[in-house]
C-alpha cells in the first residue's frame, strides 16, 4: 500500500473515531436533558414544599452545569 492510501486510511480512522467521541457526549447530553424533563413534568405534577421545590432546583442546576460542561466538549476542532 502507498502512503497516499496509508495517510488517508489513518485519517478517516481518526474521523470515525471522533464520531464516536462526540456521539458518546450527546448520549450522555440526552440523558442528563431527560432527567430534566421528568423533574420538571414531576414538579408541575405535583404540589411541592418550598423545600422541595429547592431541592429540584439543585438538581436542575446541577444537570445544566453538567450539560454544559458536556457541550463545551462539542466544540471541538474538527481535523
Amino acid at each position: 500500500m502507498d502512503k497516499t492510501y496509508e495517510d488517508r486510511k489513518k485519517f478517516l480512522e481518526e474521523q470515525l473515531q471522533w464520531c464516536k467521541d462526540q456521539d458518546a457526549i450527546l448520549e450522555e447530553m440526552n440523558v442528563k436533558l431527560h432527567e430534566m424533563k421528568r423533574i420538571a413534568e414531576y414538579a408541575v405534577e405535583h404540589k411541592l414544599t418550598v423545600v422541595e421545590v429547592d431541592k429540584l432546583n439543585g438538581q436542575l442546576n446541577e444537570l445544566k452545569r453538567e450539560v454544559h460542561f458536556l457541550e463545551s466538549q462539542l466544540q471541538s476542532i474538527v481535523h
